[in-house]
């Protein structure tokens, strides 16, 4: 049985987040779309990369155990931001997700950023609903933008302002 979803909470990425990234990486077939991270030395390089200065980078934490990320490359200069996250395999499904994102983006928007965008492909629509569960709107396609297993993949792109209504989600603690 999964965890409920009061027992996750939020926490800045550490560098000892690496064997956990790595497990997230290993844990669901589509998680190779996320980065390279394929054995403790990617996963180290992948966490340093979350740590650049240019990212905030949140993990979604179960007992203190990253299973999850939010994470924005932030624009100072256009005071917007690009934002991408991922969940363990085993952790999906749950809401947890949506929560996470939401309470992230209200919290970049709480902090003098005005626009955040994301994207996911066509055939990913659960993170769509996530995007749309954080307050995010569908704003385009961009049409065969990946190239994946030898097919082009058409993506949604989302941006959330910071003068849109905020949604109705239970903040994840610990932000």
């Amino acid at each position: 049985m999964l965890p409920m979803t009061s027992t996750y909470a939020l926490r800045p990425v550490v560098p000892e987040d690496a064997a956990a990234v790595l497990d997230a990486f290993t844990s669901a077939p589509d998680m190779d779309r996320q980065g390279p991270v394929v054995d403790e030395a990617s996963a180290g390089e992948y966490v340093s990369w979350l740590l650049e200065e240019s990212r905030r980078s949140v993990a979604v934490t179960h007992q203190d155990v990253m299973v999850g990320l939010v994470a924005a490359t932030v624009d100072t200069a256009n005071r917007s931001a690009w934002v991408f996250y991922w969940m363990h395999g085993q952790h999906r499904g749950r809401g947890v997700t949506a929560r996470a994102v939401a309470t992230v983006a209200d919290h970049l928007l709480g902090s003098g950023l005005e626009r955040l965008e994301l994207g996911h492909r066509v055939n990913n629509p659960a993170s769509g609903a996530v995007a749309e569960a954080a307050g995010f709107v569908q704003e385009g396609r961009e049409r065969g933008k990946f190239l994946v297993d030898g097919e082009r993949v058409d993506v949604l792109t989302y941006g959330r302002l910071v003068d849109d209504p905020w949604p109705q989600v239970e903040p994840l603690p610990g932000l």
